[in-house]
């Protein structure tokens, strides 16, 4: 493969204000909102994580689809971080839980992980 294998990525959530005040907190900044696919009458709702195209990782959105469930643990997604330990405070500060505190993944850096206010089950990644 010649690029990074993921190109976006969707967490599902069911309460978007309070999800959205989760992530916001933990990262420290602030989400956009994007229009749903013309056409779309659903009510699907999506605010996108800050991103550029000149940048190195993944785009993505927090969304709100009527009929389909967060929490269902399918998918995890890894956030890079400074510090992974903060971010894994922030999130237990702001309604998430710690479900394993930062621990060392060899020459990889160090991972922790978390479950958000909608259930789902996030990583964070930091080289320190």
């Amino acid at each position: 493969m010649k690029n990074n294998p993921v190109g976006w990525f969707e967490i599902y959530v069911q309460d978007m204000p309070r999800a959205r005040a989760f992530y916001e907190a933990v990262f420290q900044g602030a989400l956009s909102p994007l229009a749903s696919p013309e056409g779309d009458a659903s009510g699907t709702e999506m605010w996108a994580f800050p991103s550029g195209m000149d940048t190195y990782g993944s785009p993505g959105a927090l969304v709100k689809m009527p009929g389909y469930p967060s929490g269902s643990g399918g998918t995890l997604v890894y956030f890079s971080c400074a510090d992974c330990a903060q971010e894994a405070g922030r999130a237990g500060a702001h309604g998430g839980k710690v479900f394993k505190d930062k621990f060392s993944i060899g020459p990889y850096g160090f991972v922790a992980l978390v479950t958000d206010t909608e259930g789902n089950l996030i990583g964070l990644h930091s080289l320190a």
